[in-house]
Parts: C-alpha cells; sequence; structure tokens
C-alpha cells in the first residue's frame, strides 16, 4: 500500500528542535520527524521559533513528504527522523 499524508497536522518539538507530522499506509499511522536545521534557515533571533519552523514546515511540505516517502521505501521503522541528509 502507498504511504499517503491526509492528515495536515503537524507540530513543533522544542526539546528536539524538530517539527512532527505523521503518514499513513492503509490503517498503519506512521511517524515523523524532521529536524528544522534541514528545513530552514537561520531564523532571526527576534522571531517566534516555532511559527518560523511551522511555516518552513508548509513552505516545504512537497519536498519533506517526498523524502519522507523514499526513507519508508527504504526501510520499515516504527518512526523516521529526516535530517538535511535525506533532501540531497
Amino acid at each position: 500500500m502507498k504511504l499517503a499524508f491526509p492528515n495536515r497536522s503537524r507540530n513543533y518539538d522544542d526539546t528536539r528542535r524538530q517539527v512532527r507530522f505523521f503518514g499513513y499506509e492503509g490503517m498503519r499511522t506512521i511517524p515523523f520527524r524532521v529536524d528544522v536545521d534541514a528545513i530552514t534557515g537561520e531564523v532571526p533571533a527576534d522571531s517566534n521559533e516555532e511559527a518560523a519552523y511551522l511555516a518552513a514546515f508548509d513552505k516545504n511540505r512537497k519536498s519533506i513528504e517526498n523524502a519522507a516517502s523514499k526513507a519508508h521505501s527504504q526501510s520499515r521503522k516504527p518512526e523516521y527522523v529526516l535530517t538535511s541528509a535525506d533532501f540531497r
């Protein structure tokens, strides 16, 4: 079954500096996290980091979903963490 991303929700984890989102393969939910450094440039010190990271995620959603699909097709894991290496 093909991995899909019908759920547009995502959230920012300040401790890990990652954005978390979910993919679905049939009835199975597959959690993904992406390092914010992989999807953003430098965020100005006076900005709201969470809002900036979520906006960067939204802007790059298609490439993030493509990287997630590729990672999932290469190995089956209970959870995936995408880094800048996944976007090369």
